[in-house]
């Protein structure tokens, strides 16, 4: 069976809001055996969202949408099904009766508007919406020399859908595919690399056609890769999805850092934690960029506490360096060495991360910058660089994951070392 998501609303095709729900269907759909073939984001208008739909009822056996279903005179889709499908639209009065109760319950008489919420396709399925007005439609529409599409419509608020979703779509998934077959997927972290190079590790793994597949993306430098196996329970995927995984790690080694929703402050938080030591960071250039992801990621104890300045002169007034290193300080080996090892003794930590970046970018930010990672710890003194080059906005999360990622290594050789004492 091969399915469509259709998100529907001038607030998805506008940009003003993010379409969330596509992605959570879609994971509901493969945990059912169901294979996602479209994403299609559609606005407000009669004659775009029939085209999308036919189009959907053309090339899927499954059709999922969101949105739509309000009370508004933009919220067609209960009228884009009755063309597609080519039927009229009924009044149910029981559906009529239940969203009059709702608005009883706030002590509010219903709008004559709301009647439309209780107007469905003939031939149609209710799916009851218990909290909200807005109940979903499941309708078969016929396809002449192949069987029908089902099209099933659903209310776009999230905590409405997902609550419907579990008490009566997967419930009718399930009995339709049955128990035969389920779709499982494993993601894989990886950091250190660029995506050609991690490929050519990978010959044989990232091709069409072989079975568990394995996919790539990449955001912000961070690279996933995304196994995906079918199989007749979630065991027997699992089980088919080993090996791969296996493979994957001996021909990567400490590039892979996490799986599923890990980031780079995950894997260090987890190092930290093994080896019972403390954290603190000093962030010169990257507007707190690690402060922040460390800070909400960690549990109390081992993140400490940060220091973020947007100039030297800042820097050596927070972290109480010698007024003289004030003068005429460029970000540099130094300054970050200078900074990590202030930041260590400032909050007492077992570590301290500094980031020396770039103060200011170019305007046309075309020549690279050169940043420096320095950390302080029980072995001494480490320090590294990279160049970076591009928008800030694309080089501030970059150079906080390449710090992030100096730092997972050396923990790394001191929980190999066995050196597990603060």
């Amino acid at each position: 069976m091969l399915a469509e998501v259709i998100a529907i609303g001038d607030e998805l095709t506008s940009g003003q809001r993010l379409d969330t729900n596509s992605q959570w269907i879609s994971q509901r759909l493969g945990e059912a055996g169901i294979r996602v073939g479209y994403h299609t984001t559609v606005g407000d208008e009669l004659e775009a969202g029939m085209t999308a739909f036919r189009t959907a009822v053309d090339r899927c056996d499954l059709v999922i949408s969101t949105g739509g279903l309000g009370p508004t005179a933009d919220d067609l889709t209960r009228d884009v099904l009755a063309r597609v499908a080519g039927v009229d639209l009924l009044l149910d009065e029981a559906v009529l009766e239940h969203i009059r109760s709702l608005f009883a319950r706030r002590g509010r008489p219903m709008p004559e508007r709301n009647v439309v919420q209780a107007m469905f396709p003939r031939g149609s399925r209710v799916v009851p919406n218990p909290h909200g007005t807005a109940p979903g439609i499941d309708l078969e529409v016929s396809r002449p020399g192949r069987g029908a599409c089902r099209v099933i419509a659903l209310p776009g608020v999230p905590a409405e859908l997902f609550e419907m979703w579990s008490a009566a779509v997967a419930p009718t998934l399930v009995q339709s595919q049955g128990r035969g077959r389920v779709i499982c997927h494993r993601l894989i972290k990886c950091f250190g690399v660029g995506e050609s190079e991690l490929e050519a590790m990978l010959p044989d793994l990232i091709r069409r056609g072989r079975s568990p597949s394995v996919g790539i993306t990449v955001s912000e430098a961070t690279i996933t890769l995304r196994i995906t196996a079918a199989g007749s329970s979630v065991e027997e995927c699992r089980a088919a999805m080993g090996p791969t995984e296996e493979i994957i790690h001996r021909a990567l080694g400490d590039l892979v850092f996490g799986y599923e929703q890990d980031e780079l402050e995950h894997a260090v938080l987890r190092l930290l934690y093994q080896t019972g030591a403390t954290l603190a960071t000093a962030e010169w250039g990257t507007a707190g960029t690690l402060a922040g992801w460390l800070g909400e990621a960690a549990e109390p104890g081992a993140y400490v506490g940060s220091v973020v300045v947007r100039n030297w002169p800042a820097a050596v007034a927070a972290l109480g360096l010698p007024a003289e290193a004030a003068l005429g300080a460029a970000a540099s080996r130094e300054t970050a060495l200078s900074m990590a090892a202030a930041c260590r003794k400032q909050f007492g930590a077992d570590y301290a991360l500094a980031v020396a970046a770039f103060p200011t970018v170019p305007a046309g930010h075309e020549p690279p910058e050169r940043v420096h990672f320095a950390v302080a710890g029980p072995e001494g003194l480490r320090v590294d660089s990279a160049l970076f080059a591009g928008h800030p906005a694309v080089l501030k999360p970059r150079a906080a994951k390449q710090a992030l990622n100096f730092l997972r290594h050396l923990l790394l050789a001191r929980v190999r070392s066995g050196r597990l004492e603060g």
